[in-house]
């Protein structure tokens, strides 16, 4: 079995007597996709942002590589997309990869070669040089999927990275999820997509801030009765 990249414990939070997350554990592996499940509201980005440190733990630990989450941890090694798109309007596509990759202190041929890479793997080449102002909303969405990939982290931390994508593409990108496992990369992804979920190593699922099942998601469909991921999902809401 391959080792944890990252280890989740006991994590709770709290905001003044609103609890978000009660008790949660969970691991990640290396060369593993981890989805995560769950309603509106039941405590998905709040777990996400205390895994990229945006936010501090009420209760619990989170370590990278058996040790304490660092900054430096952070900035190196994991790659963060999030729901809402933290992209400069008024520069192009190029522009604003080329200033992140310059920040994670890529060197200026090496940058080139992986924006045309990522680019074209997302289908963007010919906007390259367009500005973000005048992408779509699915446009948006693939330029920041591919900014979370730039510095080939040990970790990508994607939050509904396939809103707004059609479905061919969106194939395409999943594809390009299974390869980056290959390579040893650790996914962990919140979906809403069904059979999204289907397609990832271990699924948890997540409701009122209670990891309420965390396995493969043939085993999570065994242990609800049930055939698809779908029916899971509404035997989680009650219906």
């Amino acid at each position: 079995m391959p080792h944890s990249i990252m280890e989740i414990q006991s994590l709770s939070k709290s905001f003044g007597d609103l609890e978000v997350l009660r008790e949660v554990t969970l691991q990640l592996r290396r060369g593993e996709i981890y989805g995560l499940l769950g309603p509106s509201g039941s405590g998905k980005t709040t777990l996400i942002k205390m895994m990229i440190g945006l936010e501090k733990p009420s209760v619990g630990t989170i370590t990278f590589n058996q040790k304490p989450l660092s900054s430096k941890d952070l900035f190196y090694n994991i790659g963060y997309m999030a729901q809402g798109d933290a992209l400069y309007n008024e520069l192009s596509a190029y522009e604003n990869l080329d200033f992140f990759a310059s920040m994670y202190g890529m060197k200026k041929s090496e940058r080139k070669m992986r924006i045309l890479e990522l680019m074209e793997m997302v289908e963007l080449s010919s906007a390259l040089h367009k500005p973000v102002s005048l992408y779509s909303g699915g446009m948006r969405r693939r330029l920041s999927l591919i900014t979370a990939m730039l510095h080939q982290p040990k970790i990508l931390i994607l939050d509904e990275p396939t809103v707004g994508i059609d479905p061919v593409l969106r194939q395409k990108i999943w594809a390009k999820f299974q390869e980056l496992k290959s390579d040893g990369v650790s996914l962990f992804i919140t979906t809403h997509v069904m059979d999204e979920a289907e397609k990832c190593d271990v699924l948890g699922l997540i409701r009122d801030g209670h990891l309420i099942a965390n396995d493969t998601p043939n085993q999570i469909k065994e242990t609800f009765h049930v055939t698809t991921m779908e029916d899971v999902f509404l035997k989680m809401e009650g219906n």
